[in-house]
């Protein structure tokens, strides 16, 4: 292995620690603010509320913190789709959707920088 892959592995192996500390984030979200984020999303579907997440363990928290945090950072296409009231996102506080948002963004950004890296490593530009 070249220096250019050692860096480019460790980088990777960055993001995938980036990406398990935000599952964790997730987690214990899910696990303590379940009730609070579920509550004001009264009027939206069943996806997003906890009555479908109640009784489905950490992969059924995950999700709705998901459903929740993709909601707020993108409340058009939920609305454009039905999925939640724009009453809902209005309600939301902003304290919290401001964490959901950079939760969001966070995970999304981790795996377009993991891919970009492996696409990087598999190209053979490394060498």
């Amino acid at each position: 292995m070249n220096t250019a892959e050692l860096v480019v592995g460790s980088l990777c192996g960055l993001v995938l620690l980036g990406l398990s500390t935000c599952i964790g984030i997730a987690l214990y979200l899910g696990y303590t603010k379940t009730e609070a984020m579920a509550a004001y999303f009264q009027n939206s579907s069943s996806l997003i509320t906890v009555a479908t997440h109640k009784h489905t363990g950490p992969w059924g928290k995950l999700q709705l913190v998901g459903g929740i945090a993709s909601a707020v950072t993108f409340p058009c296409f939920f609305l454009k789709h039905g999925l939640v009231s724009a009453e809902d996102i209005s309600n939301f506080p902003l304290p919290l959707r401001r964490k959901r948002v950079a939760l969001q963004w966070s995970i999304v950004g981790l795996i377009v920088t993991q891919a970009l890296l492996v696409a990087l490593w598999d190209l053979g530009l490394l060498k």
